[in-house]
């Protein structure tokens, strides 16, 4: 029997990047795009390598190239973790897994390096087709955090659990990563949202403005440990930001939301390093009337407009920036627990 499981690229649609400190965010994912992992019985266990992981190039210019969008691990590293958290998973909770072993293998088609959570989908989807081999049942809050465990405890990639919730969830959730939840359950509340309450929406991605979460990052974290009041306040606008959008989708006040958005953006400009590639593509967005933030950490960006005729007048303000843009299919809800 053959095993095909698929995972997607979320979009943070406001509230990012308060997950990792307590804050509140709505993201979703959606299916333009797709990392699919296909597994197998076979009398060996063996990961097979994909694009992300050849060795041969063209010239030392392509190699540098290389390293520098997937880094000098590739994509089996993700698979290998994953398996490891899944097995240390099943150990712990004394689950019994049969002695078959398995081919896996994998390949993406999501922007690398965008924002886009490519790296998680890959797990997501891994975690997903050893699930379903091995027919274990894994609440979907554990399934994110799971996948989040890999990155961070396997790994050591900086990251938070807003991407792995959308991507296990699927469809529009909006997440609630209250501090006493965190601490008590290890998980926040999720809130699957109706994707027909948003208002039309459009993704943008520039792939030369790639950075990875390692990059952008720089030392939030230790500033909001050190309780730095503009950094804290800023993790508190954006969790409002989040419950604001929440009661517009709900009360149907679309209009409302794209100023918000930009809200979103803004304050992040302020206490962050943003570079001009990226606030470029914000900026020309936004001259065409359109909302724009980071769909993650930078790259890509999620924002609303109000027809058709401003999402062409989009497209033709960004395009020939090299920036491609796209309307994106939400992906439906994960059936599994």
């Amino acid at each position: 029997m053959i095993i095909r499981t698929m995972a997607y690229p979320r979009a943070g649609f406001v509230g990012n990047p308060s997950d990792g400190y307590f804050g509140k965010t709505i993201s979703f994912a959606f299916t333009n795009y797709a990392a699919e992992v296909v597994l197998y019985e076979a009398p060996e266990l063996e990961i097979q390598p994909s694009y992300r992981d050849h060795s041969r190039f063209k010239s030392i210019g392509e190699l540098a190239r290389d390293v520098q969008l997937n880094g000098y691990y590739g994509g089996i590293r993700l698979l290998k973790a994953t398996v490891k958290r899944f097995w240390d998973y099943c150990q712990t909770n004394a689950i019994a897994l049969d002695d078959r072993n398995f081919a896996l293998r994998y390949h993406s088609t999501i922007p690398e390096r965008v924002g886009l959570a490519g790296s998680s989908a890959i797990i997501t989807a891994c975690l997903r087709g050893l699930m379903k081999f091995h027919r274990v049942t894994i609440p979907k809050p554990l399934q994110a955090n799971l996948v989040l465990s890999v990155e961070t405890q396997e790994l050591g990639i900086p990251a938070g659990l807003q991407d792995r919730v959308a991507q296990v969830y699927q469809g529009l959730v909006y997440m609630d990563f209250d501090r006493l939840l965190m601490e008590q359950r290890g998980c926040g509340n999720y809130e699957p949202l109706d994707p027909s309450l948003l208002p039309p929406v459009y993704v943008a991605y520039q792939e030369s403005l790639s950075e990875g979460t390692e990059v952008f990052h720089n030392d939030i974290r230790g500033r909001f440990n050190r309780g730095e009041p503009a950094v804290v306040n800023a993790m508190k606008f954006w969790a409002d930001l989040a419950e604001q959008v929440r009661t517009c989708l709900l009360h149907r006040e679309r209009e409302k939301i794209g100023p918000l958005l930009d809200a979103n953006f803004n304050k992040r400009r302020e206490i962050y390093q943003i570079s001009r590639g990226n606030i470029e593509m914000v900026e020309a967005a936004r001259s065409v009337g359109a909302s724009a933030k980071f769909c993650g950490s930078g790259g890509a960006i999620v924002g609303s407009y109000t027809d058709e005729g401003m999402y062409q007048r989009l497209v033709a303000k960004l395009e020939p920036m090299g920036i491609r843009v796209l309307k994106p299919v939400i992906a439906l809800p994960e059936d599994n627990p």
